[in-house]
């Protein structure tokens, strides 16, 4: 079924300046996920990255905290997909995976550090990281035998995190 250019219009407005995922905007017009990807994806071949666009909306529009939210929620999504990939990958030995998750959870802990300045409801979440890392430290190096199952704990408990601390 063809829509009309105006729905084509509100998805992008949905994604773009509300900042809403791909899927919620499409429901919010009323129109398939796939189709609002190929939308997407076509408007990008004809140079309407819509991915830029909301990235300079953000930037132009934001104040200082939305700015340090949009960054921050960014990181934690690719947090949490590097740790999915590092869960389900068979090919990384349990020592590497630690010293993967190790720095992982290093940068992850600095930019949330950074960002404390800006956004005071993140430190409780630097508090919690802070405790993963020293727990994932002090496995490393006093029960090297349960880094295996360390890992393979450590990706669902970090979705326990992020519902607890956003």
């Amino acid at each position: 079924m063809a829509h009309p250019k105006e729905t084509r219009d509100v998805v992008r407005r949905a994604y773009v300046f509300d900042r809403l995922t791909l899927e919620v905007a499409a429901m919010k017009a009323g129109v398939a996920y796939a189709t609002a990807r190929r939308w997407k994806t076509d408007a990008f071949e004809a140079g309407d990255d819509w991915d830029r666009a909301q990235s300079a909306h953000l930037i132009a529009g934001g104040t200082l905290e939305e700015i340090a939210r949009g960054v921050l929620a960014g990181l934690v999504t690719q947090y949490q997909a590097t740790m999915e990939e590092l869960a389900a990958s068979e090919n990384v030995k349990p020592q590497e995976k630690t010293k993967l998750l190790a720095s992982l959870a290093d940068s992850f802990q600095k930019t949330v550090s950074a960002s404390k300045k800006i956004l005071p409801e993140t430190n409780e979440l630097a508090v919690a990281m802070d405790v993963i890392q020293r727990l994932a430290s002090w496995v490393k190096e006093n029960k090297p035998e349960h880094i295996a199952a360390f890992a393979q704990i450590l990706e669902p408990f970090g979705n326990e995190l992020s519902r607890a601390y956003g």
